[in-house]
């Protein structure tokens, strides 16, 4: 009985022992978003098959106590998370993260947060176009698109050539970053459109000034960021069809995109677009050969293992647009006869055919991605990109050689691009990174006609890092700095005269080669270009999470080929342009600020800024004086002067029950400071105004009227000259102004868009109506390089059908 009573007693001992020693133990860590390490706060942490529960706190750690050991599986629950398990063996405290997948559901929307500036540059001003505006300009251009945003306006060459400006600034000054991958297509040109096809953009991001540096430091305008759709970490087939038909133009584009994705990581995409469209009309005649055809695709196919991943993808576009027959002119009296005519000199029926003059577009981007997260540091990421950009240019020529372009350039880019963004410090965000680029420019063939631009070979390498502190949870500042070199070689014919008149002779014996036929000589000039950009901001978030951002931003930009060397006839804007040897780099020293916020429905955004720029390149008229085998023209001339721009963007919105208005409005003032006169195509005052009316019970009903002014630019250069014409009825010679400085008329449009959605089968058909141009105004517009030929485009009732599936 004793022994029995002393064997029990043992048990007990040993039992409320081994009780004392395994129910005391901790586990501990943090609930981190694997993919861009923001700690998450709410995430529920669980131990299966008990009560024992912990919440993440706003830093994301989290603490178990009171834990019996032996094996655990542990449960971790966050919103819009993908829950997580973890089955361990507890034998002592513990201390483990849990790297969630976070935004699962939210990664077709890309809101471009850490991977590309937003966290990074925290007080970049930007602003955003989602993927449901940019259905609405299907059948249009992303130039189009970008118009809807405050700031933002377009410089156009007819209807079809589009090129965003941002806060006055335009082409080189205006990065656009397509798929992470910096697009090089000639666009110093004006009369270049970015090749990019805005049925493959999920988002598209406008940051306003130079504070994405990871891009280049040269983005004295702003840059535009424009992301594909994503596939999700899930195993899905998803897609879209866009149907969209034109009245004017008789036309439209057919889009569809497919996305095939697995748990496991692996996916690919598919998406591909076309758009047919015949010669467009204003609002009392046909713009005779403004028809446009374009095919696109983009293919992509990768493997994302969360901890690292690769992606290959590839884009072409491919265009032919017509230029308006009349823009075509002959010489100096055509252009005069032009603007004084007030209607186009040819007008013919409608047609689908694509004449001369036009161009001819084929641009293709290759790209190969990879990244891998390193443990306490963050992510390193490697990526190749080439680009080919074959374009040419067709006029109407003489002896049936308007199918040999009159201008062909090939252009060929190779960019690497080594990243690492070092996140695991606490309240510090870095990325450093190195860039390096080649380029060449060799035309393909023979025009028989002397080159624009010359054969080239260009080089840079560039170096940035950024970082963004977090001093408390409301105020954040970040910082950047870039360095980028570039050296640049060209071979060139030069007409001796003009070499010795300009005095490169003298300034340039080293880049003398030989004399040619022809009383040419041949040179190689060769530059070498240091520029250093930087960026500083700071933004405070107040109580009733009212906003406010400054940023303090300096960029340099080398002249592009075209600005030092152009020299030449530029066929489709019907005027010689001449570069200029003795150009500098632009430095610009921009200010900007943000107030935005909201009160009850009422919500809002300020955005001020003030921008100097040293040695400001310009391109404007000059003279005259050159003769071709066509006639004489006009002279275009690049020159630099110190300049400054200043300006303010608004945007206003008011929600109230089932009605909605949105406003913004836009203000620019360029000055030339060394000759005090207004900057050259500056963007007019416009305001737009949109009232909509939705009605979710009515399937998503929705109706809205758009209201847009343009007011006359009153602010513009003398440009204008005289010049001694024939008259076509007397013969006799006489002196005439031939006005291009004036601008026209302030005018307003009418837009009206209307819609409703329906749902069957687990897909989604939306039925759209758009019309532009609503009551058929007849107009032109300041920053249309052909608006001394003819009106804008008249009313366009487009018809969109978009299936989801």
């Amino acid at each position: 009985m004793i022994q029995k009573s002393s064997l029990l007693y043992f048990f007990l001992f040993v039992s409320s022992f081994l009780t004392a020693q395994n129910c005391d133990y901790t586990i501990s860590g943090q609930v981190i978003d694997i993919h861009d390490n923001s700690l998450l706060q709410g995430a529920v942490i669980a131990i299966e098959g008990t009560t024992n529960v912990a919440y993440s706190d706003d830093k994301g750690n989290f603490e178990l106590n009171d834990i019996c050991g032996g094996e655990l599986l542990i449960k971790v629950t966050h919103p819009y998370c993908e829950t997580q398990t973890k089955r361990i063996k507890l034998q002592e405290n513990l201390k483990i993260n849990f790297r969630l997948e976070h935004h699962l559901e939210e990664l077709n929307e890309v809101l471009l947060k850490g991977k590309l500036y937003d966290e990074k540059l925290n007080s970049a001003i930007t602003r955003q176009l989602k993927v449901e505006e940019l259905e609405s300009f299907s059948n249009a251009s992303l130039g189009d698109a970008l118009k809807t945003i405050s700031g933002v306006s377009s410089l156009n060459t007819g209807s079809s050539i589009v090129k965003p400006i941002i806060n006055g600034l335009h082409s080189s000054r205006v990065l656009i970053i397509n798929d992470n991958v910096r697009l090089h297509d000639q666009q110093w040109g004006e009369d270049h459109a970015p090749n990019v096809d805005i049925n493959s953009a999920a988002n598209v991001t406008v940051i306003k000034g130079a504070s994405a540096l990871k891009y280049g430091g040269d983005a004295v305008g702003g840059t535009i960021v424009i992301e594909p759709q994503k596939a999700p970490l899930k195993d899905t087939l998803m897609g879209k069809t866009i149907l969209t038909g034109a009245t004017n133009g008789r036309g439209g584009t057919f889009s569809t995109s497919l996305i095939k994705s697995n748990s496991n990581g692996f996916n690919y995409r598919l998406q591909g677009s076309l758009k047919r469209l015949g010669d467009l009309k204003a609002p009392d005649y046909q713009l005779t050969n403004t028809g446009q055809r374009e095919n696109n695709i983009s293919l992509g196919l990768g493997l994302n293992k969360i901890d690292y991943g690769i992606d290959f993808s590839y884009k072409l576009t491919n265009s032919e647009i017509g230029i308006l027959r009349s823009a075509h002119v002959g010489n100096i009296s055509d252009l005069e006869a032009s603007i004084n005519r007030g209607v186009p000199f040819f007008i013919e029926d409608f047609s689908y055919s694509i004449n001369s003059p036009k161009q001819e577009i084929t641009h293709q981007i290759f790209k190969l991605n990879a990244f891998k997260k390193i443990k306490n540091i963050g992510e390193v990421n490697l990526q190749y990109s080439f680009q080919n950009n074959d374009r040419s240019e067709f006029d109407v020529r003489r002896g049936g050689r308007s199918d040999v372009p009159a201008m062909e350039m090939n252009l060929k880019t190779h960019t690497l691009l080594a990243q690492l963004e070092w996140t695991d410090l606490e309240r510090f965000d870095s990325n450093f990174g190195i860039e390096l680029n080649a380029q060449t420019n060799i035309p393909s063939g023979e025009t028989g006609v002397r080159r624009l631009i010359p054969d080239y070979e260009m080089y840079t390498a560039g170096v940035f890092a950024t970082t963004e502190i977090s001093l408390t949870d409301r105020w954040k500042l970040d910082a950047g700095v870039r360095y980028d070199f570039n050296t640049i070689d060209a071979q060139k014919f030069y007409i001796k005269s003009r070499w010795e008149r300009l005095n490169y002779n003298e300034l340039f014996p080293e880049f003398e080669v030989e004399e040619a036929r022809g009383g040419q000589i041949f040179t190689n000039p060769s530059f070498d270009f240091h520029n250093l950009s930087a960026t500083i901001g700071a933004t405070h978030t107040f109580q009733n999470n009212w906003r406010f951002t400054t940023n303090l931003s300096s960029a340099s930009r080398a002249p592009n080929p075209s600005e030092l060397f152009s020299d030449g006839l530029h066929h489709s804007l019907a005027r010689i342009e001449l570069g200029d040897l003795q150009l500098n780099s632009e430095q610009s020293f921009k200010i900007g600020a943000e107030l935005q916020g909201e009160v009850d429905e009422f919500g809002f955004s300020i955005q001020p800024y003030y921008n100097l720029i040293n040695d400001f390149i310009i391109l404007e008229p000059s003279t005259i004086d050159e003769n071709t085998i066509r006639g004489s023209f006009p002279v275009w001339q690049y020159r630099q002067s110190d300049s400054r721009l200043y300006g303010i963007d608004v945007s206003a919105s008011y929600t109230h029950k089932n009605f909605e208005f949105d406003s913004n409005f836009a203000y620019v003032n360029g000055q030339d400071l060394e000759q005090n006169e207004a900057l050259i195509n500056m963007p007019p005052f416009n305001i737009s105004n949109t009232l909509t009316y939705k009605k979710s019970d009515w399937n998503n009903f929705f109706i809205s009227l758009n209201s847009q002014f343009i007011a006359e630019q009153n602010r513009f250069p003398d440009n204008n000259f005289e010049v001694e014409i024939t008259n076509r009825i007397t013969g006799d010679k006489e002196e005439v102004l031939v006005d291009i400085s004036s601008p026209p008329s302030a005018y307003h449009i009418l837009n009206l868009r209307s819609g409703m959605e329906f749902e069957f089968d687990s897909k989604r058909l939306s039925i759209n109506l758009l019309i532009n141009n609503l009551l058929n105004t007849t107009y032109r517009d300041y920053l249309n390089a052909l608006r001394f030929y003819a009106d804008e485009v008249g009313t366009n009732a487009m018809l969109q059908l978009k299936l989801n599936y």
